[in-house]
């Protein structure tokens, strides 16, 4: 004990963590505060093929009400090309397409309800993104005017009846001296669904003109450039008021030409003879008739 009293002390090296030591200590330490994150079942149940088709059905739908809601995929603008006589309104009218969104459009459906428009031979409805369509149609141009009574008619190249819509000026008129047919009377009452009703159109007497009435008088036309009306009877045919004061009467069929020659030849010899007709008949170019004061 006295050796270890009498012994002199040694001072000890001092002892240092090295900074490497005590920064993963302190990272250690912060590791442990923090709490457990499961990220491989976090990645699991994002990536699986339930949410992702949840997400691509989130994207689809806000997009589809974007597209319904938007204002530029609505036909407002529908241009209507080929058009003469038939208005392009009534085109329109008849697509239905005015108005409606471009998702909704069956072209097929649209161009076949404008060719049942009277007038209209063919049809062809194009769309176009977002909202461009066009109607292209191809009309039976009508060859002459159809009158009975106070009601007209257009005369199409094959001879149908369609009625008169706009006024085409050149048309030759076609006045028939039949009975014409009585329109329909529909009592204006109210149906179940609250809509007025409405009076068909006025129909013909006739549903097509005889192609030789309409040869004759497409001839008579050619040949007489000044002939601006005609008369139509179902037992004489065709027939023209002379600006001289008769009438005379040329049947139908396409020896228009032979029947003005012998026409005229009736009319100098008359006049020669100081002769006023009362009217002419050159129906039957064989057996020409007249009668003169």
């Amino acid at each position: 004990m006295r050796r270890v009293q009498s012994a002199h002390a040694m001072p000890l090296p001092r002892v240092e963590v090295p900074k490497t030591a005590q920064q993963r200590k302190r990272r250690n330490q912060r590791r442990r505060r923090q709490a457990y994150i499961p990220v491989a079942s976090i990645k699991q149940v994002v990536f699986s093929a339930r949410w992702i088709s949840l997400l691509l059905l989130a994207i689809v739908t806000a997009a589809l009400v974007l597209i319904g809601l938007d204002e530029n995929f609505y036909l407002t603008v529908i241009p209507v090309d080929g058009t003469v006589s038939v208005p392009a309104s009534e085109i329109v009218e008849a697509s239905q397409l005015a108005g409606a969104h471009i998702f909704s459009v069956e072209p097929e459906a649209a161009a076949e309800r404008v060719a049942e428009v009277p007038g209209v031979i063919n049809a062809a409805v194009s769309l176009s993104w977002p909202n461009k369509v066009l109607i292209e149609v191809e009309e039976d141009s009508p060859v002459a005017v159809w009158q009975e009574g106070e009601q007209q008619f257009w005369v199409t190249g094959n001879g149908r009846l369609i009625p008169v819509r706009a006024t085409v000026p050149g048309l030759l008129l076609i006045e028939s001296e039949m009975p014409a047919a009585a329109a329909p009377i529909v009592v204006g009452s109210e149906s179940e669904d609250g809509n007025t009703a409405v009076s068909p159109e006025p129909q013909a007497n006739l549903a097509f003109i005889p192609q030789d009435v309409l040869a004759g008088a497409e001839q008579l036309r050619q040949l007489r450039p000044n002939i601006e009306k005609l008369y139509y009877r179902g037992d004489s045919g065709l027939s023209y008021q002379d600006g001289r004061g008769w009438r005379v009467f040329f049947g139908t069929g396409t020896d228009m030409n032979q029947k003005l020659v012998i026409y005229e030849t009736i009319v100098d010899d008359l006049l020669a003879r100081g002769l006023t007709p009362q009217y002419i008949s050159v129906s039957n170019q064989k057996k020409p008739y007249y009668r003169a004061n």
